[in-house]
């Protein structure tokens, strides 16, 4: 089958698969790569290993249109940070590769609050591409277990993966899984983290200001300490009585900085001051309101 994908380094294993399974690839679609997570180079390069045109900018209905003309009959989506085009009057199938166990999770980020949640499972879903986020008809899922100690590096490994797995049973099978599809529940949408929720709030216990910075990884908490800003990656945590004020710094050593938490400390180990664009941005969220879940 002639396809199209949209996809970046993180899920190469998923455009791997499909041309494993003999399906012709005409184009790519990617994204510049605002951060590490958004890597294409390695997927720009399979691209043109396979003689697959590549585009950058976004994708439009006119280039959906230029598919059907070159003959493309399917569009696989994992992880493009634009809404795709009603696709319906152009190709024959779209699928997307969601990292989470749809109905539930739909949304543009959900690891992060997975873990926060405590979630004990975790899945990747192939749906077919509908007007509404993440709500078309599913076609395959592939389940994980999750750990105590889950971070974001080590369930976004996981999901990818799994992604690899499952587009190997979705090329292969792809006809009956599209005409077997099943619709889905209600569900639920969960929306990208705001800067005021990456903010960590030393009054809480160590175990659950853990899980915050385990949550959000590499993509970033945020500390208030001493009148200043900081962006925090990696930190560890215990309990043990203290008389200090949740929030102060209590030691340093080297890079690390060891902050009292209501019935214990933080360990930051990974850290630096926050950008002046970043901490501008904060400040306007901060004086507007809260955003519901």
């Amino acid at each position: 089958m002639r396809f199209a994908i949209a996809t970046c380094d993180r899920y190469l294993g998923v455009f791997a698969a499909f041309v494993q399974a003999g399906w012709k690839p005409l184009k790519l679609f990617t994204c510049p790569a605002r951060h590490e997570l958004a890597n294409q180079h390695l997927t720009i390069a399979y691209a043109e290993q396979n003689k697959a045109a590549i585009q950058l900018s976004r994708m439009t209905e006119r280039d959906l249109n230029e598919l059907r003309e070159m003959g493309c009959e399917a569009l696989v989506v994992a992880s493009y940070e634009w809404k795709i085009p009603d696709w319906r009057a152009h190709l024959s199938y779209a699928v997307n590769f969601h990292s989470s166990p749809l109905p539930h999770g739909r949304g543009p980020y959900p690891a992060v609050r997975a873990i926060l949640e405590g979630w004990n499972h975790w899945a990747i879903t192939c749906h077919q591409i509908s007007p509404q986020f993440d709500r078309g008809h599913i076609l395959a899922v592939e389940k994980f277990p999750l750990s105590v100690d889950e971070c974001h590096e080590s369930i976004d490994l996981k999901i990818q993966m799994a992604a690899k797995r499952l587009a190997v049973r979705v090329a292969g099978r792809f006809l009956p899984l599209w005409e077997q599809a099943t619709p889905q529940d209600a569900g639920s949408y969960w929306r990208r983290c705001t800067l005021r929720e990456r903010m960590i709030d030393f009054r809480q216990p160590v175990e659950k200001i853990v899980r915050h910075i385990r949550a959000f990884g590499q993509t970033e908490s945020l500390a208030h300490l001493n009148n200043s800003w900081l962006i925090v990656k990696r930190a560890v945590g215990w309990t043990e009585p203290h008389r200090d004020v949740p929030g102060s710094v209590v030691h340093r050593f080297n890079r690390s900085i060891v902050v009292a938490a209501h019935d214990g400390f933080i360990g930051l180990l990974e850290s630096c001051p926050a950008p002046a664009h970043l901490i501008t941005e904060l400040q306007t969220e901060l004086h507007a309101p809260a955003r519901a879940a």
